[in-house]
């Protein structure tokens, strides 16, 4: 696998919005709505407004991330250029492939994010420290 990968790279999905003034749902389907077939879901909450998660990348694991509740942004860097991006939307989410380093940072008090992932966890496929990422991402 060619480990350089692209801030630009990560994409901001529309997702299928039904409903009507009594709710909405919105539904995600394997290799559909995103790029990839989904083996785990797990999701963040009870996080203190402000703070931060994440900050490592993945070699081979696929996520997508939404805000189901409130907002967050997410700090994308490839080792040469960072982007920012607002996810406060439960219809949009965010493709991250691997070999992107990427922060959830400013979370609103009560957001949550979901997050969908093409891999099991698997801690030998988590980098966690941006010098290894680096040398990751060069090698």
């Amino acid at each position: 696998m060619n480990n350089r990968r692209t801030v630009f790279e990560c994409n901001l999905l529309h997702l299928n919005r039904i409903g009507d003034r009594t709710g909405h749902i919105t539904a995600i389907n394997n290799n559909l709505e995103i790029p990839f077939a989904v083996e785990r879901i797990f999701y963040l909450y009870d996080i203190p407004g402000g703070e931060s998660r994440g900050a490592h990348s993945h070699k081979e694991c696929h996520q997508f991330l939404v805000a189901v509740s409130g907002s967050f942004e997410v700090l994308l860097d490839d080792g040469l250029t960072k982007r920012q991006v607002l996810l406060n939307r439960p219809d949009l989410g965010l493709h991250i492939p691997p070999g992107i380093w990427a922060s959830e940072i400013n979370f609103s008090s009560g957001s949550i994010c979901l997050v969908l992932a093409s891999h099991r966890y698997f801690e030998e496929d988590y980098v966690r420290k941006y010098d290894d990422y680096l040398n990751f991402i060069n090698a």
